[in-house]
């Protein structure tokens, strides 16, 4: 899963109460929103958060999503999410790592697809909109 990353963004998260389960561990489905924040945080670096993606005409749904879990995000635990922009020419495809930070374990490991709609047409775009080409062109 390992590709050449174009951009990257990290966040850091503790881990709260309402995330983890009764063994105190991250309830699976929890680490989707992991994902999207560090998704959030690398999109705004290139400008194209979802109202600027709105505002250009068209919406980027997830079309394809996997998460390989490797260990457990524990309670109170502070963990890394890098987001990494991969692909860009035909779909946006972002790998994830999330890491222990006390430790440096890696915890995930995840990928993401989106691809552009056109918002008027509801056609999906086999290629990227130029705008996403403009506003990458600094880091390319």
């Amino acid at each position: 899963m390992k590709s050449k990353s174009i951009l990257q963004a990290k966040t850091l998260i503790e881990v709260q109460f309402y995330d983890v389960d009764a063994m105190r561990v991250v309830w699976h489905g929890n680490y989707v929103k992991y994902l999207e924040k560090a998704r959030c945080e690398l999109l705004q670096m290139f400008d194209y958060n979802y109202l600027d993606m709105e505002a250009s005409g068209y919406i980027w749904p997830v079309v394809d999503m996997r998460i390989k879990y490797v260990q457990s995000a524990k309670l109170a635990k502070t963990i890394e999410v890098t987001a990494s922009l991969v692909e860009y020419e035909s779909r946006l495809k972002i790998e994830y790592v999330i890491r222990d930070v006390e430790t440096d374990a890696v915890l995930t490991k995840a990928y993401t697809v989106q691809v552009a709609i056109d918002m008027q047409t509801e056609e999906m775009q086999y290629q990227s909109p130029q705008v996403v080409l403009d506003k990458l062109a600094a880091y390319i």
